[in-house]
């Protein structure tokens, strides 16, 4: 059997925003793949384990695979003829950057204490570690900006605050990573962002990096939406469809699989 008559394989698990984008811009593309879930499923880890990834998603076929952090990188791993989205300018993301970490911190406070300490759905992490995460995501972004050290998983999903635990404090953080990535900005002297980056996914210009650096943390803000709306809270100022209008986002917020 040749590598393309292979079935695709995709390895995800719920909540994970490149997890979902990934699988739904495949099923558009009518490419039929098996689905493994790998969250509470230690046989799914294995096999992710034995192609030799640790993160997810990964797009395999036989025992090759990519990082589907980019969907670029999934359209030439498949070899699909399939035309991008334009992407945004990186002034204008650091724009949607501003409005999203600003909304997810007054999300954030609008959550009961309680609720902060529960999952949501069905995935197995408290509700304040999602919420931290968002914020993290762009921490991690600047650390690598700052030291040019490898962008790595770890960077991104450490929990770094883990003592930051009330919907305050979490919030103050998210403020301050945004206060400080806007100082980035202010400062960076290349503005159109085309300096390569070392990222746990591959070399990247900074551009597509940052694009992931604000739709990743859009999507789980859409989250802590989905999150007060299920608890009969209206968000503060919610998220429209003009304010997420240039982001390469899913378009269902959860995982429902």
């Amino acid at each position: 059997m040749t590598l393309a008559s292979e079935r695709v394989r995709v390895f995800w698990q719920p909540g994970c925003t490149s997890c979902l984008r990934t699988k739904e811009f495949l099923t558009r593309q009518g490419v039929d793949y098996e689905s493994i879930n790998v969250h509470g499923n230690e046989a799914g880890m294995e096999e992710l384990r034995k192609l030799g990834a640790r993160s997810v998603p990964i797009v395999a076929r036989g025992g090759e695979f990519v990082f589907a952090q980019t969907i670029g990188d999934v359209i030439k791993f498949l070899g699909l003829n399939v035309c991008q989205q334009e992407r945004l300018s990186p002034e204008a993301l650091m724009q949607k950057m501003a409005l999203i970490l600003g909304a997810a911190a007054r999300y954030v406070r609008q959550i009961p204490t309680a609720t902060l300490e529960q999952p949501f759905r069905n995935r197995n992490r408290p509700i304040h570690v999602l919420a931290r995460h968002v914020f993290r995501i762009v921490e991690g972004f600047l650390e690598s900006m700052q030291d040019g050290g490898q962008l790595t998983y770890e960077r991104i999903m450490e929990d770094a605050s883990p003592s930051i635990r009330t919907a305050e404090d979490i919030a103050r953080y998210g403020e301050e990573v945004l206060a400080r990535a806007m100082q980035w900005w202010q400062a960076y002297p290349d503005p159109s962002c085309q300096r390569m980056m070392d990222t746990y996914f591959g070399l990247h210009p900074v551009h597509v990096v940052l694009e992931r650096t604000v739709w990743h943390p859009a999507q789980h803000t859409r989250q802590l939406m989905l999150i007060l709306e299920e608890l009969n809270i209206e968000p503060d100022r919610g998220l429209t469809a003009a304010d997420l209008a240039g982001l390469p986002l899913p378009e269902k917020a959860w995982d429902e699989d």
